[in-house]
């Protein structure tokens, strides 16, 4: 019997989306006489023993490096024999009558040669790139500059998502999303496959643009709905999502334009590189620099109060202070107080009031420090320096409660709220979920469950079943459900997001799964609740301190250069290194050389390992494996100054 349909994924680091994916995909593929494949780009997370282990059935190709998207689907699109394809992300879910719809329409179509479905992101909204138009100079021009977004259902200026056609019903459309293009076998071979100068971005347009030069049509079919956790703007924040999508924009414009209207093109092209990299840039800068720049004006703004309410208090004199201290002393207070919030991560977590009190006074005796240090005239008053550290308290607290008010909509500042949830599944399911939730340590306030039959049981924490579910989310003011995804349905999942709405935070667990999936926006990754293990290593705080140390480290060293260059056996390696360090090429401490070493947090390559902490030059690799497993999940600042002294002087 002939194969009816070929799925293809190509996977790259998202083990946990592939395993829901393909659970999604074997319980579509039931009653079609199919094949699945999945071709792995030198993923570093398990993702093959996975598939090996849990989906016998797929066909898998494991490549040793990723030669890119195109490539990798082509790999697998020469070797499959369905009359039909499917090109799938693994970052999506199908509903179990997916496949057989889009069978039925392409058979009922003999014109079609791809077709598309609607997609809808980790919230339950509709994503506009499940149908778009080719993209002339005229759409580009209206892309880049943001004319489609002011204009969202207009035919002119929202043509690359074709914003006036329906999204509840079925278009011929021109551009169909990469994520999901279900594609006839006969066309494929007209059109030819995947352009492979293309590495991501842009085949997708390319091949639907070939298929329609072939004789075919590309049609929008929103008769059944996928999830798409990671939608098209998910990258947007990078230079390098921005460089890499307007250079297959090029790639694009090059191979299908000629003359006057392929250089006008790629001139546009160009000059939107420039500016949508000069919109990320100041995006990425403002978002780090906001909530410093606005303690900043708070403190300083305060200082100018209190030195005028000093002066006049205190000393009787409105001109007892003498014009240095606005521009030497109040900045210099500012910066040491914002350093040291900065290095105790309070900008990494703006609502913890923990770290940022315990930033600020850290500053404050810092600055009691250097206060003695200055010259007299550069001593103006130790209360206004005290009165200054209780404003700057004070007022970034307050920055931060406004701040908390406009996105969240309380005051709750630093108490972070477990939200109400709620398990769709069966019983055991259900507790078996609870279990993961309770190993993973995220705290929820857990409401109860929910049943997807019609007779509840008694367990007490049995709410109702999934008939109810809209009136328990309103009842019990639900922020977040997890469905089961071996007794609830796909089909059910998103048609329960669809009518829930985006208020609410939704997330799958996979049948036999041991993790947690979801998304709450498609500018957003995929969230995980996971009981993989957390590296400290990997933490964004950590790395910083590590950093800072390693500058610390090359200070001192230089500073003590005549005591270890006579004492110390490693006096040649620190001299060789010491300049990498310093410009950040190398860290002092890192990992023991071992191939294990890729399936945890990179860093940069050590001068020194925990293997001189022991006193060894070479272990085994697995020894050296464990070393390493330790010194990612438990490391400190302790743990490198451990090691760096005994490296040198043990």
């Amino acid at each position: 019997m002939p194969i009816q349909l070929s799925v293809v994924i190509v996977n790259y680091n998202v083990r946990h989306f592939l395993e829901q994916a393909l659970g999604s995909v074997r319980r579509a593929m039931q009653g079609i006489n199919g094949e699945v494949w999945v071709v792995d780009n030198n993923s570093v997370d398990d993702s093959v023993r996975m598939v090996q282990e849990r989906f016998p059935e797929v066909r898998l190709i494991a490549n040793q490096d990723n030669p890119g998207f195109s490539v990798a689907n082509n790999q697998a699109l020469r070797q499959c024999q369905g009359e039909f394809v499917l090109l799938l992300n693994p970052d999506t879910l199908v509903e179990e009558d997916t496949f057989h719809k889009c069978l039925q329409f392409m058979q009922e179509h003999p014109d079609a040669g791809a077709l598309g479905v609607k997609l809808i992101d980790g919230s339950g909204k509709y994503l506009p790139e499940s149908k778009r138009g080719f993209p002339s100079p005229w759409v580009a021009f209206c892309k880049t500059i943001g004319l489609s977004a002011l204009f969202p259902q207009s035919a002119v200026f929202n043509h690359y998502h074709l914003g006036h056609l329906s999204e509840s019903e079925t278009h011929e459309i021109e551009v169909l999303a990469g994520c999901f293009m279900f594609i006839r076998r006969k066309a494929l071979e007209q059109s030819g496959l995947l352009d492979e100068d293309f590495f991501m971005y842009g085949e997708d347009i390319d091949l639907s643009y070939r298929l329609t030069r072939s004789g075919y049509k590309n049609y929008y079919f929103p008769e059944t709905s996928i999830i798409h956790y990671k939608g098209e703007s998910t990258k947007k924040g990078s230079l390098n999502y921005v460089k890499t999508f307007y250079q297959a924009m090029i790639i694009f414009a090059q191979k299908h334009f000629s003359g006057r209207r392929a250089g006008m093109f790629i001139l546009m092209l160009k000059a939107a590189i420039w500016l949508r990299a000069g919109i990320t840039l100041a995006g990425n800068f403002w978002r780090r620099i906001r909530l410093p720049l606005f303690d900043a004006l708070a403190i300083y703004l305060g200082l100018l109060i209190l030195k005028d309410f000093w002066a006049n208090y205190f000393y009787k004199d409105p001109h007892w202070f003498k014009s240095n201290v606005l521009w030497f002393n109040f900045p210099l207070y500012i910066l040491i107080w914002l350093g040291t919030t900065w290095l105790n991560g309070a900008y990494d977590e703006p609502y913890n009031l923990r770290r940022l009190t315990r930033g600020l006074s850290l500053g404050t005796l810092i600055l009691a420090a250097v206060y003695g240090f200055l010259d007299l005239d550069y001593r103006p008053s130790r209360a206004l320096v005290l009165m200054g550290a209780v404003w700057a308290v004070l007022s970034t607290i307050a920055i931060r409660i406004l701040l908390h008010l406009k996105e969240h909509g309380n005051i709750s500042v630093g108490k972070s709220r477990p939200k109400n949830l709620v398990i769709v599944g069966s019983e055991t399911e259900c507790s078996r979920v609870e279990q993961l939730l309770h190993q993973t340590g995220i705290p929820k306030n857990l409401i109860g469950f929910v049943t997807p039959q019609e007779l509840v049981s008694k367990h007490p924490h049995m709410l109702g079943n999934l008939r109810q579910l809209n009136e328990i989310a309103r009842i019990y003011q639900v922020n977040e459900i997890i469905f089961c995804s071996k007794d609830v349905r796909s089909q059910e999942i998103l048609s329960w997001m669809t009518q829930l709405g985006p208020s609410i935070t939704y997330k799958i667990v996979p049948e036999e799964s041991m993790s947690i999936i979801g998304s709450s926006s498609k500018d957003e990754p995929g969230e995980l609740y996971t009981i993989d293990i957390r590296y400290n290593i990997a933490q964004t705080l950590e790395r910083r301190n590590k950093r800072i140390f390693d500058l610390a480290a090359c200070l001192v060293l230089i500073l003590m250069s005549p005591v270890w260059l006579f004492f110390s056996k490693q006096n040649r390696t620190i001299l060789r290194k010491w300049s990498a360090v310093f410009k950040g090429k190398y860290t002092w401490v890192g990992y023991v050389q071992n191939e294990a070493v890729d399936s945890l947090p990179t860093i940069k390559p050590g001068v020194f390992s925990p293997l001189n902490q022991i006193g060894l030059i070479q272990t085994d690799s697995a020894t050296a494996a464990r070393l390493n497993f330790f010194y990612a999940r438990d490391w400190e600042i302790f743990s490198d100054l451990e090691i760096l002294w005994k490296a040198i002087f043990a």
